[in-house]
């Protein structure tokens, strides 16, 4: 959900180090990256994993994938959508709708491991309801089960009020980082997993898995100083085990976890980390964040090629970053590229605002372009431009991949 940084760092991700995301090796016993060394290792991957035919033929049946990542206005993180308390099902037929102004066909949605622990039947038949909603507007979902992103203690229950004049006040990670360092709650993890899985497993309504959002971010903006020293360990063991969790109940539709920061991504690039390794041998199709100019999208694209899998970039545009609907989109729709933009309708969540108001919040003025959202709360787009683009590239012809 947006790189998360602050702005000074989100301008420079393809500088050669970051030391602020330095990864801590896993132990040895439970190191599956020593797996995926090698160049040939990184794009032959998991055996267990679709092969790159089979992810080949899935996305040639799909239309060029266009969508947004979603939470609706009146909810400020996963659980405020999720939550029994604050479903609101009127509301989101009602955005889903909108998204005919843009040809989209997908969303992307973000789930929580807590509203599954509160609810497991509950948080399903919401699951189910917006499957019903979403298949009304022509809408498959790609369905996002944890995320490293943001609060890192993330609590059940009402949601705060959003932080005046600041993006993204109220997100929360999945698992908080107390229950992701203790391996008690694994079975809990693997309990939701397999049963959100399994249940939608074979409904074809479901577009894809992505397993985990961004493993490795530190948190992001006010909490990147938060995380605790066994987080990055622990993900590296439980990532290929999410995985492996999803990939038993043999679903129809692929899983992933998309790459997002580092300056390569190429197959046995040096500068892979080991949960790198592991997103990238383990997705069967591959899914990247970029936020960046378009010659550095461009320049993304042609690093992941060689793994020879689809592609879907599942965030992107940060208009006052460089990344805009005029100047990607034509780009990802020549490379037959899937996009899924960060922010849909301008709501709690406050995205349009830039990642810099966590230093100095838009709280006199509103930002002179917005950054993420295509769509003022009455459904209007922000600009009705953008809503042609998405239409028009939609008509046009992509290269063959």
């Amino acid at each position: 959900m947006t790189l998360r940084l602050p702005i000074l760092l989100a301008a420079s991700l393809l500088a050669a180090s970051l030391p602020a995301f330095a990864q801590t090796a896993a132990p040895a016993r439970t190191a599956p990256s020593a797996l995926y060394v090698s160049a040939a290792d990184a794009v032959r991957g998991n055996p267990a994993r679709w092969s790159q035919d089979e992810a080949r033929r899935w996305y040639a049946d799909q239309p060029w994938i266009t969508g947004a990542n979603y939470t609706n206005a009146s909810s400020i993180n996963q659980l405020d959508m999720w939550q029994a308390a604050t479903w609101n099902p009127a509301e989101i037929d009602k955005e889903l709708g909108w998204a005919r102004q843009f040809g989209m066909n997908s969303m992307r949605v973000y789930l929580h491991d807590l509203a599954y622990e509160q609810d497991p039947e509950g948080l399903k038949r919401r699951i189910g309801e917006f499957l019903t909603i979403a298949d009304r507007h022509g809408i498959r979902p790609i369905f996002v089960l944890f995320d490293s992103c943001w609060d890192p203690d993330p609590v059940i229950g009402p949601q705060h009020k959003p932080i005046p004049g600041v993006h993204n006040s109220g997100w929360v990670q999945s698992p908080g980082r107390r229950d992701l360092i203790d391996p008690t709650q694994d079975a809990g993890f693997r309990r939701y997993v397999e049963d959100i899985v399994g249940t939608f497993a074979r409904d074809k309504r479901v577009l894809a898995w992505d397993v985990w959002n961004e493993p490795d971010n530190p948190g992001g903006g006010m909490y990147n100083d938060d995380q605790l020293a066994q987080e990055n360990a622990r993900i590296e063991q439980l990532l290929p085990q999410v995985f492996a969790w999803a990939r038993a109940q043999k679903p129809v539709q692929p899983l992933t976890s998309g790459v997002w920061i580092g300056p390569d991504w190429s197959p046995g690039a040096p500068q892979l980390t080991a949960i790198q390794r592991i997103q990238l041998a383990e997705s069967d199709v591959v899914t990247f964040h970029n936020y960046e100019w378009p010659e550095s999208f461009e320049a993304r694209i042609a690093q992941l090629r060689p793994y020879g899998r689809p592609l879907i970039c599942t965030e992107w545009m940060a208009r006052s970053a460089g990344s805009t609907v005029d100047t990607i989109l034509p780009i990802a729709r020549r490379e037959n590229v899937g996009m899924i933009n960060w922010g849909f309708v301008q709501g709690e969540s406050q995205t349009h605002l830039p990642w810099d108001s966590w230093e100095r919040p838009y709280t006199l003025q509103q930002p002179v372009a917005w950054f993420h959202d295509l769509l003022k709360p009455d459904g209007t787009p922000y600009r009705p431009r953008e809503a042609e683009i998405f239409r028009e590239q939609r008509k046009s012809r992509a290269r063959a991949r």
